[in-house]
């Protein structure tokens, strides 16, 4: 059997490190939720950028073994 690294724990990781920087921005009384109502685009933009960068370095990988 193929022996595969998992990325879920990394995934949880981040967010759950996201979640927990909300609730202290928000006790700290930083308007957290206007901040993100302005700039939610830029985490949709960030998320396809990292996206696009891994799977075209997957795929030039891939490509390369013949």
């Amino acid at each position: 059997m193929a022996n595969h690294k998992r990325k879920d724990p990394l995934a949880w990781g981040i967010i759950l490190v996201v979640i927990g920087l909300i609730f202290l921005l928000h006790n700290l009384d930083f308007a957290i939720w206007d901040f993100f109502a302005r700039l939610w685009p830029l985490i949709l933009i960030a998320w396809g950028g990292w996206k696009l960068y891994f799977g075209l370095k997957k795929n030039n990988n891939t490509s390369g073994k013949s």
